[in-house]
């Protein structure tokens, strides 16, 4: 079966000026895949007239599908809805059921008058088919031309998110999709060539419906076998039986065998021993609790972090000696460890982790230079291990390597202890 491609487009000068992050790409992506839809490519223009002409012609020739966002608005800039009905040959007419939906957001919702802007919310285009917007005033679009779809939805990622639903339905029943599967692991311990080098031999024996990505990012690196085909079940059963095989050769630098971030692999180490945890932190000023804290459910087993950015929060909160920080400095071996010895006794947790370090661009010196850092792991035990790094990149890098390293490392330490 041949693989059925779509393309993204996403609309607005916010986007390209870095004013707003597109996460709808992100989102939608995800929700094709899972149906057997291969994205094809991702458009990314302003708010132009001519641009997003262009950027029509172009995805239509690369996919059977095209999935449009931003632009629906009320306000001047919000040429999408006008320029659709232009591209397809309509006339804008006043959608009823639209004008009702949107009438009771403002009168009995919002409690607003509703102003003729808001009034031509429900104005679309006669070739479209209407998709009622549940979370919003803009109604989603959907086109055909030629046997293919297009589909117009808000920028506004709730609006989007809820308006997927119906496409999704809408392109399982047009089109016959094939199975696409993933088996995905998470490393750490070896970079990219390195891993590429240790397993060239299974990469190399892939069959030609698989595919193996290497996906680095702050020390880790996720490894994701992809594989097309008509029949799910074997598909399946042949992604299963290739992954043991990977997994296999990389068990010494095994973090997870799911598609999952570093915080939520220590939270199932957690949760099956039924331990808690809680952290100290210096340099990383609390990212590290917020990784932790990201994830749904870390309350049962995260209790919640100290963070002594200042020397005075490490005496009088977490007890460090004042002469352990006279000889051998806030960034130390000595520091950490009574960081996290200390913190473990006043949060009555079963395991700490602490960070002690210099994250830049400033404040390193030859004998400790920016990038140096400490961290010290503890359980109430009594069983403590340190380690150094040096990172050595700009700031934000520093504070994302060390968070990351800092939770492989206590992971480590809880399955070792």
């Amino acid at each position: 079966m041949e693989k059925l491609f779509a393309s993204i487009v996403t609309i607005g000068d916010e986007l390209l000026i870095g004013q707003v992050i597109d996460t709808n790409s992100a989102f939608i992506g995800q929700e094709l895949n899972k149906i057997g839809v291969t994205v094809k490519a991702k458009h990314a223009i302003g708010d132009e007239w001519k641009d997003i002409w262009n950027t029509l012609n172009e995805a239509s020739k690369e996919s059977s599908i095209v999935l449009i966002t931003g632009g629906l608005g009320p306000t001047a800039d919000d040429i999408t809805k006008p320029l659709l009905c232009e591209y397809f040959g309509g006339k804008m007419i006043l959608h009823q059921p639209t004008l009702e939906w949107v009438t009771y957001l403002f009168e009995e919702i919002f409690k607003r008058p509703m102003i003729e802007r808001n009034r031509k919310q429900a104005e679309v285009p006669d070739c479209c088919t209407v998709l009622k917007n549940e979370k919003g005033t803009a109604p989603g679009m959907m086109f055909e031309k030629d046997g293919k779809l297009f589909f117009s939805m808000p920028g506004v990622p709730s609006e989007m998110k809820n308006l997927m639903i119906q496409v999704l339905q809408i392109i399982q029943q047009k089109f016959k999709t094939p199975a696409i599967e993933h088996r995905t692991l998470l490393t750490m311990g070896l970079g990219e060539s390195f891993l590429a080098e240790h397993i060239k031999n299974f990469e190399e024996n892939l069959p030609p419906n698989v595919k193996l990505a290497y996906l680095p990012n702050y020390g880790l690196v996720r490894l994701r076998l992809t594989g097309h085909g008509e029949n799910k079940t074997q598909l399946v059963q042949q992604l299963d039986d290739l992954f043991q095989v990977l997994k296999s050769q990389l068990n010494h630098v095994l973090v997870a065998d799911e598609d999952i971030p570093i915080e939520a692999a220590i939270g199932k180490v957690l949760l099956e021993k039924k331990k808690t945890m809680c952290t100290a932190e210096s340099c990383t000023g609390g990212y590290i609790a917020h990784k932790l804290t990201e994830i749904p459910g870390s309350s049962q087993y995260y209790f919640g972090t100290i963070v002594s950015y200042d020397n005075s929060i490490k005496q009088n909160v977490l007890k460090v000696k004042q002469e352990t920080l006279e000889k051998f400095g806030a960034v130390s071996e000595e520091t950490a460890k009574e960081m996290a010895v200390n913190a473990l006794k006043l949060m009555s947790t079963d395991y700490c982790v602490a960070v002690s370090g210099i994250m830049g661009p400033t404040g390193g010196t030859v004998e400790k230079p920016v990038g140096l850092v400490w961290i010290a792991a503890t359980s109430k035990e009594g069983k403590i291990e340190t380690k150094q790094f040096n990172f050595r990149f700009e700031r934000r890098r520093n504070i994302e390597m060390t968070a990351t390293n800092a939770l492989n490392f206590l992971r480590k330490f809880i399955i070792e202890n």
